[in-house]
């Protein structure tokens, strides 16, 4: 049943999307005040940031501005696509709505990947403008080539998007590792610094590859076929493989929890 799945008339996996999508931000949009806080809150943080950097640290802030939106807004998109895709998946497993997503004609696995579509197109909404304000509050000018930053800054958040579907499918096993999920949030600072340590197997770590070509990309202009192919290899490499990882943790918890009787239990 679920490989027959995969073989459907590529126009309803369209249809499947479009309803995806637009169910995620019509339900973002449905709550104006909490999508206005979220995006707010984003900023402010900078602003305590920036201000506050720029009275301990003076001129050596302003010297690294750059790349310090940079690894904010990549910041931004992994925390989104991460705890994005965890949080939906805990939510309707709490909801009793998880387990229909098996009984759909398109299967859990295509119901699931589009859910993380719709997640991924609303967190580059929201950072892009999250990203503007930052720009606008600093007076920093950065190159915004958009087929480079997109398609540099989606394979650097697959891995993001991994590490949501393993907690996702943990949480729906173990129920409550919260604490866990918040950790996470804040170890993707470290691994988003990793490159300034110029040390080569760096490179394979999530997210970090992706964070020292999006630098190269917006402070530099550097564009997405300029880059050496072995370093959009290793970029690849590691979207396949963080995301692939983070995939069959879910689908390893989730069955397991079908096979446990715990799939809709909270």
């Amino acid at each position: 049943m679920t490989n027959i799945a995969w073989v459907r008339d590529p126009d309803e996996y369209y249809y499947l999307l479009k309803a995806v999508v637009y169910r995620d931000l019509l339900i973002w949009l449905r709550y104006p005040v909490d999508a206005a806080l979220g995006l707010f809150m984003n900023v402010f943080f900078f602003g305590l940031m920036f201000y506050g950097g720029s009275l301990i640290a003076g001129q050596a802030i302003n010297d690294s501005i750059e790349g310090l939106i940079v690894g904010y807004f990549l910041w931004t998109l992994s925390v989104g696509a991460y705890a994005g895709i965890a949080k939906d998946i805990q939510s309707e497993a709490n909801w009793g709505t998880l387990e229909r997503h098996y009984i759909t004609p398109f299967g859990f696995g295509p119901v699931i990947f589009a859910k993380a579509v719709a997640i991924l197109f609303r967190t580059f909404l929201t950072s892009f403008l999250v990203l503007i304000a930052m720009l606008l509050l600093t007076g920093t000018n950065l190159n915004l080539h958009l087929l480079t930053i997109i398609t540099v800054a989606i394979l650097t958040i697959a891995s993001a998007l991994g590490f949501g579907f393993a907690m996702g499918g943990l949480s729906v096993l173990y129920k409550r590792i919260s604490n866990i999920t918040n950790i996470l949030q804040f170890a993707f600072i470290g691994l988003i610094s990793a490159p300034v340590f110029d040390l080569w197997w760096t490179k394979f770590l999530p997210l970090a590859q992706g964070s020292s070509l999006l630098q190269r990309a917006m402070k530099n202009g550097v564009r997405v076929w300029e880059f050496p192919p072995l370093e959009l290899a290793i970029l690849l490499g590691s979207a396949v493989f963080y995301l692939g990882i983070g995939y069959v943790v879910l689908i390893f918890a989730t069955r397991r929890s079908r096979h446990l009787g715990v799939l809709g239990d909270y």
